[in-house]
């Protein structure tokens, strides 16, 4: 996982995690950007509180593995919102927050906001998530194009965040995607995916390994302009961390109970 500031901003508001997760699981494991956003340092703040309250519940909860995501979220949503009320310099901050919770061959995902998951199988990058975002909307229920999204005025407004609001529904995967050998995971915040297009970051996966292809993409946005902080993951499934099933279900959306 790498994250670059950009050639705009002069902080970086990013949080990329990589951790294992023995309490899941022996294999268990979580990838994870958040993309703060608020005055002063708020959103650095906003998306490290994010990293550390979802991590830490993720292993003191308890539950399924989604229902353990669908807590994971709400603890963070719930630390950030009362963070902000506490503190006046941080009022209105907030965190997308995009993770893969990875246990015994299936990959789980939590989503609020604009980050973005995605799968290349097959020569084809797929996204994961859903972008919480006006335009995101729009496109889920048929009234926007794929091509129609860059020219959009609203492209950039989010629906949801975490820390917002004291309340969130956020996507929380209820079965698992059942990964197969060479999958390759990523995981992006909007510096990267606004800037560099899905067939230029599907070359750039299929040709590199991962540390290097995350370079390549962090170079692309920063040619492209480099306007926001930009991270990146890539993971590679290997056959000593999947259960290889041929007939993988596609991505499920259903929100899920975290009681």
């Amino acid at each position: 996982m790498k994250t670059h500031v950009g050639l705009v901003r002069t902080q970086n508001e990013d949080r990329v995690a990589y951790v294992d997760l023995p309490d899941l699981g022996s294999s268990a494991s979580l990838l994870m950007v958040a993309d703060g956003m608020g005055g002063h340092a708020a959103g650095e703040i906003a998306s490290a509180l994010a990293v550390e309250t979802f991590t830490r519940a993720l292993s003191q909860s308890v539950g399924t593995i989604p229902q353990r995501v669908a807590a994971g979220l709400a603890a963070a949503n719930t630390a950030i919102f009362l963070h902000a009320r506490e503190t006046p310099d941080c009022n209105g901050m907030g965190t997308t927050c995009t993770a893969l919770v990875i246990n015994n061959g299936r990959a789980y995902l939590g989503h609020v906001g604009d980050s973005r998951a995605y799968i290349l199988r097959g020569g084809g990058l797929r996204q994961l998530s859903i972008d919480d975002t006006v335009v995101g909307e729009l496109v889920q229920l048929g009234r926007l194009t794929d091509d129609q999204i860059a020219e959009h005025p609203d492209r950039h407004v989010l629906l949801k965040a975490l820390g917002v609001r004291a309340q969130l529904k956020p996507q929380v995967w209820r079965e698992g995607l059942a990964l197969r050998v060479a999958d390759q995971l990523l995981l992006s915040s909007d510096g990267l995916h606004d800037l560099v297009s899905l067939s230029d970051m599907t070359a750039m996966l299929a040709d590199n390994p991962p540390e290097q292809a995350c370079q390549a993409m962090i170079d692309a946005a920063l040619a492209a302009g480099g306007e926001d902080n930009i991270s990146v993951g890539v993971f590679v499934v290997s056959d000593a961390t999947c259960v290889v099933e041929p007939a993988a279900r596609p991505t499920r959306r259903d929100p899920v109970d975290a009681s």
